[in-house]
């Protein structure tokens, strides 16, 4: 038997951590079923819902992060262009544009193979990642969508930092 053919018992499973995780952080959330919770965050700029999905076929925690903002299909295409200049930026996890829905998503995984285990810290650390890069480039995703600027314009104009206070 080979190393890829032995299935291996989990002591607990991965949904089970995410939902002491939003336990102790006192966040909403709603169990689904076995594998999956979703969870209701409050950003600065949106409300996210947060869901996760243990994939056991790929002994994969899949995070899924929306926001409320639906792409009319005349934006689809700046939208498109947005997302690839993001992705280019991004260095775990990237965006989408699920087209059926029209939403925009940010999506990650946590690969746990051969039985391995996520921890607390790893689980907050998945979260808060979707959640600074959500948070991040939403107003770019508004200027495109809502206001008809260009991709490279929005993302220029939602990256802008400004330092000290008037």
């Amino acid at each position: 038997m080979s190393l890829l053919e032995m299935e291996l018992e989990r002591d607990v499973n991965p949904v089970d951590m995410i939902e002491l995780v939003a336990s102790a952080n006192e966040w909403e959330f709603e169990r689904s079923g076995d594998d999956e919770i979703n969870i209701s965050v409050s950003g600065l700029w949106a409300d996210y819902s947060v869901s996760f999905s243990w994939m056991e076929d790929f002994e994969a925690l899949h995070l899924a992060c929306a926001f409320d903002l639906k792409v009319p299909k005349r934006r689809e295409a700046e939208t498109m262009r947005l997302l690839s200049l993001i992705n280019e930026q991004m260095l775990i996890g990237h965006f989408d544009l699920w087209m059926r829905e029209g939403a925009v998503m940010y999506r990650q995984a946590l690969l746990l193979n051969g039985g391995a285990e996520p921890t607390g810290e790893q689980l907050e650390c998945l979260l808060t990642s979707a959640l600074e890069a959500s948070e991040r480039y939403y107003q770019a995703f508004q200027f495109v969508v809502w206001a008809g600027h260009p991709a490279q314009e929005a993302l220029d104009g939602s990256l802008f930092e400004t330092h000290g206070t008037a």
